[in-house]
């Protein structure tokens, strides 16, 4: 195959419209919740440091064919809304998702009390994501909202001491020296595709799902790409297995009651999955200080990717997953990339 061709068949695979849902295709006829844990806790490499711990809890809406379906408020919000891009292509069907969730950030060193200039800053965020997700069979699109705050009253401060208090660990000495108070707003967008699928429900299956987004505000400015490869029994028809993100919390596996899924799999399914993600960095608040204020701030990486593997089981309505994560260095003077895992239950009722 020559270059030229090698190139229109990626286009094709990536950019085309993807054929919309028919009749038998996957549709949730319920709504899902999903607590996702991250912390290096889990990833036995307990060095409790950089990110330290990361919790969130979404619920993603059943399907929809329009979002109007279910999200109340004034008309012109609404009207808003369905004249969005990309989340709102005809024959699509469509999910409405609501997270909360926290991130903590702390130096290597949490026992001196001075500002370590070199080492990471102190930092807490907690924010709520209202996401839109328009799907079909072979493509997802996600628009998501974060609103939030950054600093003292984000409470991580105080999450993290009653946690060390809880399990006995040493008190983190440094928060005064934490990020200042500010809100936050950004907006993320991605696309997922579903690729080189083999087999079915109620069997051994393969499929890869490639992805790409662009993010913009006063968090994080950036834009990332990479995929997942899973392979197992009773692969679910969802769009992979995601870390604390923008708009993972409106990926959910198909309704159980899908009548292409014989009795044993609707309770049982389990697959592994290797992941890979690149983000090409341009703002990071987290790493760059206050947007408004000076505060601490270290010399940020321009480009960091997570290499991810994991396992996932479908037991009946509960999705559970772990994943092993690699995050390569994300400032110049961070001494080690940082190793952590990552558990996700989702339960669809």
């Amino acid at each position: 195959m020559t270059k030229k061709r090698r190139l229109i068949l990626v286009f094709i695979i990536l950019f085309l419209p993807s054929p919309s849902f028919a009749e038998g295709d996957e549709v949730r006829k319920s709504d899902t919740i999903t607590v996702y844990l991250e912390n290096d806790l889990f990833g036995f490499d307990n060095h409790d440091r950089y990110y330290t711990h990361g919790t969130k809890i979404s619920w993603a809406s059943r399907d929809l064919t329009e979002y109007r379906d279910i999200v109340r408020g004034p008309a012109w919000v609404l009207r808003l809304m369905e004249r969005l891009p990309f989340v709102n292509d005809a024959g699509d069907v469509r999910t409405v998702s609501l997270s909360l969730g926290q991130n903590i950030y702390t130096p290597e060193n949490k026992q001196r009390t001075d500002l370590i200039p070199d080492d990471r800053p102190y930092a807490g965020i907690t924010y709520l994501g209202f996401g839109l997700h328009s799907r079909n069979r072979n493509r997802m699109d996600t628009l998501e909202l974060d609103l939030g705050i950054v600093g003292r009253h984000s409470y991580a401060e105080d999450c993290q001491k009653e946690l060390h208090k809880w399990t006995d660990s040493p008190e983190p000495m440094g928060w005064a020296h934490q990020l200042h108070d500010e809100p936050v707003l950004n907006v993320y967008y991605e696309r997922r595709w579903r690729t080189l699928q083999a087999g079915g429900p109620g069997g051994l299956g393969f499929d890869f799902i490639p992805h790409a987004g662009v993010a913009a505000g006063n968090v994080y400015t950036g834009a990332n790409m990479g995929g997942q490869v899973r392979f197992g029994w009773n692969v679910p028809s969802d769009f992979g297995t995601y870390l604390i993100r923008p708009g993972s919390g409106g990926n959910a596996p198909v309704d159980e009651t899908d009548p292409r899924f014989s009795r044993l799999s609707r309770r049982f399914g389990i697959h592994l999955f290797f992941a890979v993600d690149g983000n090409a960095v341009a703002r990071n608040i987290l790493l760059d200080g206050n947007t408004f204020r000076d505060s601490h701030s270290v010399s940020k990486k321009p480009f960091v990717a997570d290499i991810i593997g994991g396992i996932g089981m479908i037991i009946h309505r509960f999705k559970i997953t772990y994943s092993y994560v690699h995050r390569t260095k994300e400032f110049d003077t961070q001494r080690e990339a940082q190793n952590f895992g990552a558990v996700s239950v989702s339960f669809t009722f």
